[in-house]
């Protein structure tokens, strides 16, 4: 069973590293319509970090786990969202 739920991580890192070079960021959305598990995926991944962090031994996150996610840029914490205006002005900043 351990080897299954290792390569279910595996197999959603990959999606995850596939929705970032569709979209260039890894804010995947919690109910994304291509692929609903990985909004929850990735939701998790940020709470087993915090878990991780805090020292507790049952985390799921591991070292190996948060440099693979820090490779492909994974956001520990979800920034505020923005108003319609605050996008708008990311948007024509580029």
């Amino acid at each position: 069973w351990e080897c299954y739920k290792s390569q279910s991580w595996e197999l959603s890192y990959e999606d995850l590293t596939s929705f970032v070079k569709e979209f260039g960021h890894t804010r995947v959305p919690q109910k994304f319509p291509q692929n609903p598990s990985l909004g929850m995926w990735v939701v998790q991944q940020r709470h087993n970090y915090k878990e991780f962090l805090k020292g507790d031994s049952s985390s799921k996150m591991t070292a190996d786990r948060i440099q693979l996610l820090n490779k492909v840029g994974f956001e520990w914490e979800c920034r505020k969202i923005l108003s319609w205006e605050g996008r708008y002005e990311e948007l024509t900043s580029f």
